[in-house]
């Protein structure tokens, strides 16, 4: 409910008065310290209608504005608070407020890693402390997909930290591939999230290409305050933008892919596209060809597979030949009785 300036004057007016037990308050008398305190701060000198005032009172019994204001009335003339300590000025969160600020919580508190958000249930345990709510548990009504047990989400607070202070690290490393771990000056400069596994981009040295590192392949991170972080100017956006996933070769070029999706998954196709690029080029019979612009990675390939029999790459033609291996492959392997072995 948007409220206007003398709206609040008014409120505050009538809050000062009904707090003040040393005197009674009719209702005339609300009208002339309104019209007084109005006067005095906005030059306005026309007066207020008992109708306004009446109104007011109406409002800050009410929860609309979140005040809910033990307004009283003794001997059908005088108005006052039938709480002594009440005032709209301490009370500034409702129930339903603070109701509100523990479902966020709760939305936020999902995201596992962040100190903000262990930050933020311990502000709301605060808050209720000043204010009156139901003590009931609510269950959490959204839920992430997530992974509990993924490793290296330690790190995302010295990451995110890093970023925002602008200092470089120096991390430990060790790649799926690599035999032992590697120790490096990291310049990070921002952090992504895909399929439940966090990654953090930046660069080892100026004019180096950025480096896309997993976090469950960081084993140390050290603080290095003293060296200042060196900015690339670059967003996660333009960064990705011509990949699916996270895997970015900085000199490939993206290249447009020629897709058949057959008509039972061309509706999920549509309405969640595989990427920002996606256009429909045609309905065919049994379903719809589409076309994206990106780079040909790893998780694109992963992507087209994971639709199995009711996709099929009609180009470029290294695409085809890579999904067809793969599709043959995996054929072989059911084939075949006695792989894996038991």
């Amino acid at each position: 409910m948007p409220v206007n300036r003398n709206a609040l004057i008014r409120f505050r007016t009538i809050n000062t008065c009904l707090r003040n037990r040393q005197r009674r308050w009719t209702l005339n008398d609300l009208i002339d310290a309104c019209s007084e305190a109005l006067y005095e701060y906005e030059g306005i000198d026309k007066g207020v209608s008992k109708r306004t005032i009446q109104a007011d009172l109406q409002i800050m019994r009410s929860d609309k504005l979140g005040y809910n204001a033990p307004i009283v009335v003794l001997e059908k003339k005088y108005y006052t608070y039938s709480d002594p300590e009440y005032s709209i000025t301490e009370n500034p969160l409702t129930g339903q407020d603070l109701n509100t600020l523990n479902e966020v919580v709760q939305v936020l508190g999902q995201f596992k890693g962040f100190s903000h958000f262990e930050d933020l249930d311990e502000i709301i345990k605060r808050l209720q402390d000043k204010v009156y709510i139901s003590d009931n548990i609510h269950k959490s009504i959204i839920d992430f997909e997530k992974n509990e047990a993924l490793k290296g989400l330690h790190h995302l607070d010295d990451l995110y930290n890093a970023i925002q202070k602008r200092y470089a690290l120096i991390i430990t490393y060790k790649s799926f591939n690599a035999r032992q771990s590697r120790v490096f000056q990291f310049h990070p400069q921002f952090l992504k999230e895909y399929r439940n596994r966090w990654f953090v981009v930046g660069i080892k040295q100026v004019n180096s290409h950025p480096l896309n590192l997993a976090l469950d392949r960081i084993e140390h991170v050290e603080h290095t305050k003293s060296v200042a972080l060196l900015d690339l100017k670059l967003s996660a956006e333009e960064y990705y933008h011509d990949v699916i996933g996270v895997t970015v070769s900085p000199n490939m070029k993206p290249r447009t892919v020629r897709l058949f999706v057959d008509r039972s998954n061309a509706p999920y196709v549509l309405t969640k596209p595989l990427h920002r690029s996606q256009k429909l080029e045609k309905k065919v019979e049994g379903g719809i060809i589409i076309t994206i612009k990106v780079q040909l990675n790893f998780e694109l390939e992963r992507e087209i597979l994971g639709f199995g029999d009711s996709m099929k790459v009609l180009s470029p033609n290294v695409l085809v030949t890579r999904i067809n291996k793969k599709l043959r492959l995996a054929v072989r392997n059911y084939d075949n009785p006695d792989y894996p072995v038991e």
